[in-house]
């Protein structure tokens, strides 16, 4: 699945914060990793109170030694210092990843709070949006530093969008590599859950309108099941949630309970991307969750 792994560092602590992932994919893929640094045009000498590089030979040492600290081991290792200047960091990683084959990108939040543009930062958010490779989101720890990383329990939120979906396939490869556990969950509203908007239709009939609710309740458990089987049936250890409340709130609060190691959300790339930042329930998730986080893309195509 995954064979050759894209990970951007701009020389901070924070976006060290994404070694752990990385390192942890290729050894689990057997994969190439190649460390990459963009020169931006006019470089601040810091990001986020913390050293930024400036410059390519600082940035080609800097690599070489994240190399001997974090890569020992790993037979593939590049580093990459795209040299020429640009103020477009995001399309520089777009366009390098797409140059050599890269399959999968990884990169830390620098984000604080809970802010959505503030949880991943403007460079990772242009670089998901690009809505062509997977992207892997992790977040440093309290202290700032790279927390350890591990796939033992993997959660897939879907809702009732068939398209969806289309992730399944990539959750699959990354669970058999991982032996990990498998979670697909979906919520279903209570009546109390409605948003303002949907308690307005439902006002009138709210007896007929919680009815309606438990047979999706019904249907969606029904289909959980059959895919919990299918993933089963492939040797992937996996259960299926049917849950009711706020879909946000009710994902990130099982996030945390059940210790959930990475979350897998599907996105519909450049299109869905739009409302995935501006409102949708997968944003939603993100803004309350510091889970690492791993964006599918998927198209009409797939």
């Amino acid at each position: 699945m995954f064979k050759h792994i894209l990970v951007p560092m701009d020389g901070s602590k924070l976006a060290e914060a994404a070694l752990p992932a990385a390192r942890y994919m290729a050894d689990k893929f057997a994969a190439q990793v190649t460390l990459f640094h963009v020169v931006e045009k006019d470089a601040p000498s810091q990001v986020h109170g913390q050293k930024h590089l400036t410059g390519f030979d600082e940035a080609r040492r800097y690599l070489e030694e994240v190399v001997q600290r974090w890569f020992q081991g790993v037979s593939q290792v590049e580093c990459h210092v795209h040299e020429t200047e640009t103020e477009l960091v995001s399309q520089s990683i777009i366009a390098h990843a797409a140059e050599l084959g890269h399959d999968l990108v990884v990169m830390c939040s620098h984000g604080r709070g809970k802010a959505f543009h503030l949880l991943f930062g403007s460079i990772a958010q242009k670089v998901i949006a690009g809505g062509t490779l997977p992207v892997l989101i992790t977040h440093p720890d309290e202290q700032g530093e790279p927390p350890p990383f591990a796939c033992r329990q993997i959660l897939v939120p879907l809702d009732t969008d068939p398209e969806h979906e289309k992730g399944l396939p990539v959750v699959r490869a990354v669970a058999l590599a991982c032996s990990s556990e498998l979670h697909i969950a979906t919520v279903i509203p209570t009546y109390e859950s409605l948003s303002p908007e949907e308690k307005v239709s439902a006002r009138t009939l709210p007896s007929t309108a919680s009815r309606m609710l438990e047979l999706e309740v019904r249907d969606a458990s029904e289909h959980l099941d059959l895919l919990a089987r299918e993933l089963t049936d492939a040797g992937i250890r996996a259960s299926s949630h049917v849950l009711r409340g706020d879909p946000a709130e009710t994902i990130a609060l099982a996030a945390t309970e059940a210790k959930i190691d990475l979350m897998v959300l599907a996105t519909h790339g450049k299109t869905g991307m739009k409302a995935f930042w501006t409102g949708s329930v997968a944003h939603a998730i993100c803004s309350r969750s510091r889970c690492p986080l791993l964006l599918v893309p998927i198209s009409e195509a797939s």
